[in-house]
């Protein structure tokens, strides 16, 4: 009798895969200050306008990003039915979880609280048809506006060195194979500094180019993925200090739980991070200076 070798089903496995996937693909969405396809994906929701939290923000932002969703509703099978509507034949659906804790009596009568995690799927409402029109959202177009460059910043960061490649194309990453960094226009960005931060996110993943600090060639795993974007990260806001400007650091906050989450919460992850963060902007700063030549600083 032939025995069954069906991998057990490992919701977290499948989310970590999901969050590297988009590593590999370049910054991920949540980390994308600009417009357009691709650019800022709306704040996921459920079917009753109550946000969603945690690790699953993170993954409907990828599977919105990936798909191109525009609406920020999410909903079970049977949820879409109740509101009217249908999942298209065909639709594949997007894994979200639940953590709770749930009490039980133990074997000496005293009661134990033990942590549960509960997977299920939902579909985007641009996945159902019939909804009320109120769950539908159009796609939003790379739009102008108006962002301009900061001539001081340009200057700094051409003396680095890469090439810095701009096309309409609404992704940002760094391109081992080619050795370039990939921008949109800056005139897409809401903000002046989202550019620049994004600009020295990637900046710090061509430090870790084979000619420099040759650090992307152990990116051979999740685990390895999950690190160099820690150290990306991390690389950007002490790369902002240094130039004695404020970075997002709510924002990167937040970024960099997802990845501390990927590494399986290893404690001591963050400090190898950060070490390997500060031999990258002594890189950068080596190259281009402390300081940027320039009377205002960026504008938020």
């Amino acid at each position: 009798m032939a025995h069954s070798t069906t991998t057990p089903f490992d919701p977290e496995r499948e989310i970590a895969d999901k969050i590297i996937g988009a590593l590999e693909a370049g910054t991920p969405p949540w980390r994308k200050p600009w417009t357009g396809t691709g650019g800022r994906c709306p704040f996921p929701l459920r079917h009753n306008a109550e946000p969603y939290r945690g690790i699953n923000v993170l993954m409907l932002w990828l599977e919105a990003a990936e798909k191109g969703y525009a609406s920020p509703f999410w909903m079970t099978y049977r949820q879409a039915e109740e509101l009217g509507g249908q999942v298209r034949r065909g639709e594949r659906s997007t894994l979200v979880v639940k953590y709770g804790v749930v009490e039980k009596e133990g074997e000496d009568g005293a009661e134990e609280r033990r942590a549960y995690l509960k997977a299920y799927r939902v579909f985007n409402a641009a996945q159902i048809d019939g909804l009320p029109e109120s769950f539908t959202r159009k796609a939003e177009p790379p739009q102008d506006l108006g962002t301009e460059a900061n001539e001081g910043f340009d200057a700094y960061f051409a003396r680095l060195g890469p090439s810095v490649e701009t096309t309409p194309d609404p992704r940002a990453y760094y391109h081992p194979a080619r050795d370039l960094i990939h921008m949109p226009p800056i005139a897409t960005f809401h903000t002046q500094q989202g550019y620049y931060e994004t600009l020295g996110h990637e900046a710090v993943h061509w430090t870790g180019g084979a000619a420099r600090l040759d650090r992307l060639t152990r990116c051979k795993d999740r685990q390895a993925y999950a690190f160099e974007e820690l150290v990306a990260e991390i690389g950007q806001c002490l790369l902002f200090a240094t130039l004695g400007l404020t970075p997002s650091i709510d924002q990167s906050a937040a970024y960099i739980e997802g990845w501390l989450k990927a590494l399986a919460e290893d404690k001591k992850a963050i400090f190898r991070a950060a070490s390997e963060a500060q031999k990258a902007v002594d890189l950068i700063t080596a190259r281009c200076g402390r300081a940027v030549e320039q009377d205002h600083e960026v504008a938020a």
